[in-house]
């Protein structure tokens, strides 16, 4: 039975789908939900090295934070509507792989279940894409709950 559930979400349907899962249980187990978004500003970073006279930088990151803090308004916001306990988090790095940053705040935040939607992937594309799934599966220090995005309850 899980009394800390954490929930990965991004903007894709499968996090959306993770998220209701998250919930369900959440209601169902009186747990606390805490709802976090991992901004990777790794790439902003290296894309940007030589050209901050045409990209700036400061400002891509910052808009990166609004928009992550309005997804995470609007996933509290329906947490809360449907009777949860939540918490927030916004999680950024420059250095770290976001699997690799889920993992730590959820061992920060004591963590016994996390959810994650998965697209599932194979192939080439997996190869392109990568998986935060995949590599939470490798490192996550408490049980995860992935969620397809074909998955219906």
């Amino acid at each position: 039975m899980s009394k800390r559930i954490f929930v990965a979400i991004d903007n894709s349907s499968t996090a959306q789908k993770a998220l209701d899962e998250a919930i369900a249980l959440a209601l169902t187990q009186s747990a606390t939900l805490c709802i976090a978004n991992a901004l990777d500003e790794g790439p902003v970073e290296q894309h940007g090295m030589g050209l901050g006279s045409y990209i700036n930088i400061d400002l891509i990151k910052k808009e990166m934070r609004a928009s992550g803090n309005d997804l995470l308004d609007q996933a509290q916001a329906k947490a809360t509507a449907a009777g949860c306990t939540t918490e927030r988090l916004l999680i950024e790095s420059t250095q770290r792989r976001v699997a690799e940053m889920i993992a730590e705040a959820a061992g920060q935040w004591n963590a016994d279940l996390i959810v994650v939607g998965t697209h599932g992937r194979r192939g080439f594309e997996r190869m392109l894409v990568g998986s935060v799934a995949e590599n939470l599966v490798r490192i996550a220090n408490c049980s995860l709950l992935l969620v397809r995005e074909n998955f219906s309850a």
